[in-house]
């Protein structure tokens, strides 16, 4: 899988930690507030964009008064004792980390999440060292499946994109990675199991956890 791969880049949530199970909880809460109920539809809709592009989904898709800052301060304040205390990495993950690392083969992520929650969540278990970049959604003009985050990622750590290997739970996430032209290993995770055999054949690998790799 990793030959000639110079560069392994990689989304959060659902591909390096075990986090998405969280974020439903956190819009139904939210939602909760102004007395609208949660939709299971919504996470389809929402996969893959930014927080600030979600947050402008939820303002004008719910007719939310609040600003789009106050909405993702919001979501940052309900996220944060989340991932710095409940999330757990994806099994296998670290000691994959430790073996691309071992070969000299560059690692980033490119995420949809917010700067703040990345950094929590990588301090917290141990696995921000690992990495030489990290860019979000945030920081490029169109998030997933557009291939924006992807080619930064790589442009920034040097590397062509027909040498970068994407790792990515989401059908969104995998569609951005192919293109930018780069190879893609779908994660299994729960949250995308009813799109499973739509993420196999997007996908150049599928893999169960990254203990396969080892």
């Amino acid at each position: 899988m990793i030959k000639n791969i110079k560069a392994c880049i990689f989304d959060l949530d659902g591909t390096l930690v075990d986090s998405m199970w969280m974020w439903p909880e956190i819009d139904k809460e939210y939602l909760g507030r102004f007395g609208i109920e949660y939709d299971d539809n919504l996470k389809n809709e929402i996969d893959g964009i930014s927080f600030h592009e979600t947050a402008v989904y939820f303002k004008n898709k719910f007719g939310i008064s609040d600003s789009i800052e106050k909405i993702c301060k919001d979501w940052e304040d309900m996220a944060y004792d989340k991932y710095k205390n409940e999330v757990k990495e994806k099994r296998g993950c670290q000691k994959f980390l430790e073996q691309l690392k071992s070969k000299g083969i560059k690692m980033g992520i490119a995420t949809s999440n917010k700067r703040s929650m990345v950094d929590v969540v990588l301090e917290s278990l141990g696995m921000k060292n690992f990495f030489d970049v990290i860019t979000t959604s945030d920081e490029v003009k169109k998030g997933k499946p557009a291939p924006d985050v992807y080619l930064t990622t790589a442009n920034l750590l040097n590397v062509e994109p027909k040498h970068c290997l994407v790792f990515e739970d989401v059908v969104a996430g995998i569609i951005a990675g192919k293109s930018a032209g780069m190879k893609v290993c779908a994660v299994e995770d729960d949250f995308t199991r009813e799109v499973r055999q739509r993420k196999k054949e997007l996908s150049d690998y599928y893999i169960d956890d990254y203990s396969e790799l080892l």
